[in-house]
């Protein structure tokens, strides 16, 4: 299996943990259970911000513990412990085997075996020295302030984590995973005739630190926050009212991430709280639609060799040509739907239970040039960065604010607007798609998705995407 001995290595090498006893606590653990596991962790992490000129914070932090679970129909018994021993396993073992008292289940056969392996497995945080990755931040800061003269803040930062994580099952079946993640962020504030305007511009991956330290990788970073942030400082009161909507690739794609793709993960479809409930094999989009979550891509941040049921990661076709065709589906939702599982079962760390979550959720590219769909748009809005949203799963409405976005006027960008949101519901706005880009794009590498509480890294992406009618919200009197 995949980094198994990795990670037999931070568990059972050298501790005073015996796998095969472990073992047998976790087979007594779901004995008369559907399914459950072990899930062991260990963890380490840091990030450093660089703030006006100077060093302003610098943090490592290691973390490590389990999470045991039993299913047993729809309920689930979990403990979990930051103490890695078999002493806590067993207390765990106790607690969770009482949810599947009286139950006469049949476990799960596990999940099939994987050799791939979608990243590299070494330690991020131990290849780059403590004052390179200092350096590079205060060289980001130098770098915007000479670029500019109106510059008059930059923000940096960089973190990184290394997790090695271990899943054990009834019978000793095993998978592991070693899992780098870094990312670096620029943020940078420019005033002009007294106005002050923002810009910001990320990137990051399942890969070390080596490329993002590079001269020509950072730059690009600090040029495109400063080019939003000059680019606000001429920006007038969005208009209001309903027009096409030009929605850029790339990042743009977590519109579809939240609008579109939440309520498409089997937790809410078997519940029947989704919006798309009840209507697979039903068209929800325009023809030539087609969404997919895939995280099989190596090194981009929400892919998974493995999932944290130890499912292998595969390329899930969500909406094809517009057609409702698949759900997201972890191990327990998928049994209870009686479907199979697609290495969505994601959780936080150890102290979370697993539930059916997006890795890198996009839409296929279409056909048509970029530039001749501007212009065949008379009057509307070109939407390039957003920031924050929100989406009601239910009823699939959704509102996301632009930090960048355009006037269309004659099949030309005119002015740069501010204040603009976009407002609609998912499965609605996709059946107003008009035209699709073949400039397919994935995001830069900052996604971070929140449900239940919990958050893991994603990533999102699609091309340029014409929505006809589309309604938005803007603060022009």
């Amino acid at each position: 299996m995949t980094d198994i001995k990795t990670a037999d290595n931070l568990f059972f090498t050298g501790t005073d943990m015996d796998r095969g006893s472990v073992e047998k606590i976790v087979s007594a653990s779901l004995d008369g259970a559907d399914d459950g596991e072990l899930f062991l962790e260990y963890r380490q992490s840091e990030g450093f911000s660089f703030d006006d000129g100077r060093l302003k914070s610098a943090s490592f932090d290691t973390t490590q513990g389990f999470g045991l679970r039993a299913v047993a129909g729809e309920a689930t018994g979990f403990a979990h412990a930051s103490e890695l021993s078999e002493r806590a396993i067993k207390a765990a073992s106790d607690t969770v085997k009482a949810v599947s008292s009286g139950h006469s289940g049949n476990i799960a056969m596990p999940p099939a075996g994987s050799n791939s392996s979608l990243y590299a497995d070494d330690n991020p945080l131990q290849n780059i020295p403590f004052d390179a990755k200092v350096k590079t931040l205060a060289e980001v800061d130098a770098y915007a302030r000479a670029k500019d003269s109106r510059v008059v803040q930059v923000s940096a930062s960089l973190a990184g984590s290394w997790q090695g994580v271990e899943i054990i099952r009834s019978g000793g079946e095993r998978s592991g995973d070693i899992r780098p993640l870094v990312r670096l962020n620029v943020s940078v504030v420019v005033e002009q005739n007294g106005r002050r305007e923002s810009g910001s511009h990320g990137m990051g991956g399942r890969t070390g630190y080596d490329f993002y330290l590079e001269e020509e990788t950072w730059q690009s970073a600090v040029d495109e926050a400063l080019r939003q942030a000059v680019v606000n400082l001429d920006a007038v009161d969005a208009p209001a009212g309903e027009m096409d909507v030009i929605v850029g690739p790339g990042w743009p794609g977590i519109i579809l991430h939240e609008a579109v793709g939440h309520g498409l993960e089997g937790d809410f479809n078997r519940k029947k709280t989704s919006v798309f409930s009840d209507l697979m094999g039903k068209r929800v989009a325009s023809k030539g639609v087609t969404v997919v979550d895939d995280g099989t891509i190596p090194d981009r941040r929400g892919s998974l060799t493995v999932d944290d049921e130890g499912t292998a990661s595969s390329c899930t076709t969500l909406i094809e040509d517009g057609i409702l065709v698949g759900y997201m589906q972890d191990r327990q939702n998928a049994r209870l739907m009686g479907v199979e599982p697609t290495g969505n079962g994601r959780r936080e760390s150890f102290a979370h239970l697993p539930m059916p979550r997006m890795t890198n959720t996009y839409m296929l590219g279409g056909d048509q040039d970029a530039g001749e769909i501007l212009s065949s748009v008379k009057k509307g809005l070109y939407t390039v960065n957003f920031g924050g949203g929100q989406v009601d799963i239910t009823s699939g409405k959704f509102v996301f604010s632009c930090t960048e976005a355009y006037l269309i006027e004659d099949g030309k960008l005119t002015a740069p607007v501010k204040g603009a949101t976009l407002i609609g519901t998912g499965s609605e706005a996709l059946k107003k798609v008009k035209a699709i880009g073949n400039d397919m794009a994935l995001d830069s590498g900052i996604g971070t998705c929140g449900k239940a509480g919990q958050s893991v890294p994603v990533g999102v992406g699609q091309p340029t995407m014409l929505l006809g009618g589309l309604t938005v919200g803007g603060t022009a009197s």
